[in-house]
Formats: C-alpha cells, structure tokens, sequence
C-alpha cells in the first residue's frame, strides 16, 4: 500500500477493501441490522474514500481507522435518511411510543444540550465524538495545536454535563 492514498490507483483501493471490506461490512450490520443497508454502507464508505484520498494521511492514522471514521459517518446519514423516509410514511409513527422514539428523545435532548455550548465547544466535540476524528486531525483542522483540542474536549464535556443536569438528566 502505498503511504499516501492520494496516488491511489485502482489496486490499491482493491487491497484496501480486501483487508478492510469484511471487517467494515460487520461493523455496519451491527449497526444497522440490514444485510442490504450494510452493503451499501461498505460501499458508500469506499466511495468517500475514493473521493477523499486525497486528505488521507497517515501520519495521523492507519486506513483502518480513517475507514472506521468515515463507515460511522455513512451509518449516521443512513440511519438519519431512513428516520426521514419511515417519518414520510408514516406521520403518525411519531405519536405511537415504543423505543426507537425514547432514542430520538435521546438525540433531541444531547442536540439542545449541545446547543447551549460555546461554537468552539460544540466543535471539538462534533468532530471527537460524533465523526470520531483523531485529536490530532482536528488540530489540523482547525488550524490549532492538540493541546488545544484536547482542553478543549475537557471543558466541553463539563459543559455538556452542566447543560444535562440543567435540563434534568441525572449525572
């Protein structure tokens, strides 16, 4: 493999998947509990990788872990379009209890909660926790050093809890 993806060629993106490409395809299915949606996870996931070569770097992290990264990215639209598409539908889903509305109870709580924090805060977290970048990617990113990042990680989670306590959730 080469140690830049961004002179990628066919082959190697097929190395890429053979190594990679069963590991991905369970990662997904136990995530979203859908042979057909896995599937299209995985190749999703090799698409936006394609896409992106360019930006890979492996200094900051292995091909496994940036296609970890960006499979936990495609689950996350894939879970949100099919949330969309049931809501579609079917509108009165929303008024019938049962879990999948306690999840997005959950997701709408965490959503107002991070809303109240700082941009900065909210950022850092984004990308930590909800895309599952390396701290040092997003250093890179936002153009500030890791020490930055990581304190800032610290305080947003402070915050975080502070806004759940405050709008009931127990610590």
């Amino acid at each position: 493999m080469r140690s830049t993806l961004s002179s990628a060629n066919e082959t190697d993106v097929r190395a890429l998947y053979n190594a990679h490409g069963g590991e991905l395809y369970g990662f997904a299915f136990h995530a979203l509990a859908d042979d057909a949606l896995a599937e299209e996870a995985v190749q999703e996931t090799f698409l936006r990788a394609w896409r992106a070569r360019h930006r890979f770097d492996p200094d900051i992290a292995s091909a496994r872990t940036w296609l970890f990264a960006i499979i936990r990215n495609v689950i996350v639209d894939l879970v949100r379009s099919r949330r969309s598409l049931i809501l579609l539908e079917d509108p009165e889903a929303v008024s019938r209890p049962h879990e999948p509305m306690e999840t997005a109870l959950l997701g709408w709580q965490i959503e107002e909660a991070l809303s109240r924090l700082s941009h900065d805060h909210r950022e850092v977290l984004l990308h930590t926790y909800f895309r599952g970048s390396p701290y040092e990617e997003v250093a890179l990113e936002l153009g500030i050093p890791v020490g930055t990042v990581k304190s800032r990680v610290y305080y947003a989670l402070r915050a975080l809890k502070l806004a759940l306590e405050e709008m009931g959730w127990e610590a």
